[in-house]
Formats: C-alpha cells, structure tokens, sequence
C-alpha cells in the first residue's frame, strides 16, 4: 500500500495553520492527522499538497496508491472502507472526497474531477472533517482518548515516580525517558498521556485527558486543564485550558491560555493572556481567510489561534476569538486586535508596521539553532514562499 495525503479546496480555511503544512500535518488528540493514519494502516505516507509546499513535503507516487484526505480523522467504518478499496473506486461524504484507490495516471491529471470521473463512488456518514482552525481543540477531548488508545493498546507504561500524585481511576500512561516529580494527575475526566523524554516539574498540576509530547517541557507550578495537547519540543506554564500547541513552541511563564491553537516556532512572553469568553457571552467570531470577513464559530468559549513563527511580547493581552498569522512579532499596551496580519510589527497602542523577511529569515535561524536543527535553504524558500503569499493578500 502506497499511502498519500491530499489537500482539497478547503485547506484555505484552516489558513494561518496551513501557511507551512498539509492540512494532515495538523495535530489534534496526540498525533498529527498524518501519524495517526500511519499508524492505524501500518505504512509512512507521503503528501499531494500545494507547489510551494512540495519541495518540504514531496509526492512519493506508486502503481497504486491509497489517497486520504488530510482533513478526514479516522473512525471504525471508514478505515475498514479505505482497507477494502478497489482500484477505481472512491469514499465521498456528500461532495467531499475522503479516500480513493488510485493509479499513477489518476494522479497527475489536472483536476480532481478529472481524475475521478470514471470512478466507482460510494457514500459515507459520520467522518469528522478538520473544518476550521478551532477544531482542533474543540475535537480534542475526543482524539486525545482515540490516540491514548491506539498507542498504548497491548503494551505496558513505564513506572511513575512515587513523588506523584495520581487521583481518579483514569488511565496514566508514562513513556520511557520521561522525568516527572512532584506533581498531580488527575485521571477522573480522561487519560494522561506523557510522552518520550518529557518533564513535569514539580508542583504541576494537570486534569485529564492531557498529552505532553516527546521533549516537551511542564514548568514548575504549571496549571493544565484537559482536554490540552503540548506537542513535541515545547516549554510551556502558566495556566492552559483547552488548548492544542502543534510544536516547537513556547508558553513558558505565567499568563492564561484557553481554547486556543499555537502553531510552530511561536514565543508567548511572560504573563501573556488570552480570553476565551466574550463578556456578553455570545457565540465567537473569529477571521475567515477565504472569506475576508469575520465569521461565527458556533463555540461560546474560543481564544486564540496563532500561526507558525509568530511571537508576542511581555503581558500581551488578546481578546476573545483572535487570529494572528504567520510570522508576527506581537508587542505595545492593550488589547490586540482580532486580527493581527502575517509578518507584521508592533501592535495594541504600538502603531503596527511591516515585519521585513530578511529580519524573519534572520531570527529563525537563531531560532531553529537553539533546538540545533539546520534552517536549511528548503526551510528558507518555504517561509519566502510565504512571505510573497501573505505579500500579495492585504489581510493575509
């Protein structure tokens, strides 16, 4: 089985978390979409995504090929469907593509359309689809207790130092490598899930169901509130509440986060604040790139969604349902905007200006050093890419 992720016309609105990867590369529960998937039909993928992301992110192609929308988490039926397709047939929800068996040929035609029309379609039900940017922790309570599952079926945690507390009759699951002292898990609303060289430090407090990544960090103090992901190589403290970090980030001092998405390479100032509630509690708006207006969430309880390479100085405050883009440098008294554009400088009662490139490609080397990986010349063109992107769309 040759396994792809493919984008559809709709990775547009999960924008800014899509600036700098598939849509199967978002992460909700434990596991990115795309880890998810591997794991469950036991093969790597690869990924047919926009140009400018393939160089990253290239299509390996076979005879035959398995191709899953990256928006589309798995359930029960639909991986048993995918397992027994056809060459030549497909799974549609109502006019959403979910899944095909397809040959070489079907994937370089033009079009979508093009390629499945000779296609055997059967109909499903009840896939649950990344829609939105908030879904991703709105939908994860639900994965985080799939992927715990999936994970750790069949197979024993390692030992938890006896300096913990455990409350409730939940599940806590401790990977090797992991250093946690002093802290309390309460297990009695969902699993703990703690993950391969991970720390807790002492005097952490977390509420289930809660995943802390490989190399991710608890500062001392922390006060989390499930159902919250802290993806790998991220610093995080202070009080979180729902909430997802996709990697590589930091929230390492005190200052409220809640119902809210941080993307990669992103830097919260100390006593950095969110709200998650409108005072009128009505129903949250948040920005629709597609749509260039601000649109209704459904969620009462929304915070902030911020994409990859964006940072925020000290006691900074944003307002409920916030969108930053990719690559802002966040600072200045008061409240922020809801709407913070890419690569864009200053803010709150600092007038905002343009946030150059070079500076951009200058600080994330310094970034990416400190975690000693390589901001190599693909890393480089990707954040051109994007930067000519948001360049070229004013509120972008």
């Amino acid at each position: 089985m040759n396994l792809i992720f493919f984008d559809d016309k709709y990775t547009e609105d999960l924008l800014p978390l899509t600036f700098y990867r598939p849509t199967a590369l978002l992460r909700t529960g434990i596991l990115t979409n795309a880890d998810r998937w591997e794991k469950i039909l036991g093969t790597s993928g690869s990924f047919m995504t926009s140009e400018y992301l393939q160089e990253k992110f290239p299509l390996k192609a076979d005879a035959e090929n398995i191709i899953i929308n990256g928006r589309a988490l798995p359930n029960k039926n639909l991986v048993n469907q995918i397992l027994s397709l056809n060459p030549g047939e497909c799974i549609m929800q109502n006019d959403v593509l979910i899944a095909a068996c397809a040959l070489q040929k079907h994937l370089e035609m033009d079009t979508a359309a093009t390629a499945l029309k000779d296609f055997k379609v059967l109909q499903i039900e009840n896939v649950s689809l990344i829609r939105h940017g908030w879904d991703l922790f709105a939908l994860n309570d639900e994965y985080i207790r799939y992927d715990f599952e999936l994970l750790t079926r069949n197979r024993k945690s390692a030992p938890l130092s006896a300096t913990n507390t455990v409350i409730g009759d939940g599940e806590i699951f401790v990977e090797d490598g992991v250093s946690a002292e002093c802290a309390v898990f309460n297990t009695s609303s969902g699993p703990v899930y703690l993950g391969k060289n991970s720390t807790v430090m002492e005097g952490s407090v977390v509420r289930g169901p809660f995943a802390l990544c490989e190399h991710s960090t608890l500062k001392m103090m922390s006060k989390i509130y499930g159902p919250t992901t802290i993806g790998p190589h991220c610093k995080v403290g202070g009080e979180v509440n729902n909430s997802v970090f996709l990697g590589y980030s930091n929230k390492a001092h005190d200052g409220f986060l809640g119902q809210a998405v941080i993307g990669e390479w992103c830097n919260l100032g100390a006593d950095t604040n969110n709200s998650n509630l409108k005072n009128t509690y009505d129903i949250v708006k948040m920005w629709s790139y597609p749509e260039q207006r601000f649109i209704k969430t459904g969620l009462q309880f929304c915070g902030l969604i911020m994409g990859d390479h964006s940072k925020c100085g000290i006691n900074t405050m944003f307002n409920t349902g916030t969108v930053v883009g990719v690559n802002a440098n966040i600072f200045g008294a008061g409240y922020q905007k809801n709407l913070i554009p890419s690569f864009s400088w200053g803010g709150g009662s600092t007038p905002r200006s343009h946030y150059p490139l070079e500076k951009n490609l200058k600080v994330a080397e310094i970034v990416y050093q400190r975690r000693k990986i390589d901001f190599d010349p693909v890393e480089q063109r990707l954040m051109t890419a994007v930067y000519n992107i948001c360049k070229e769309n004013k509120n972008y």
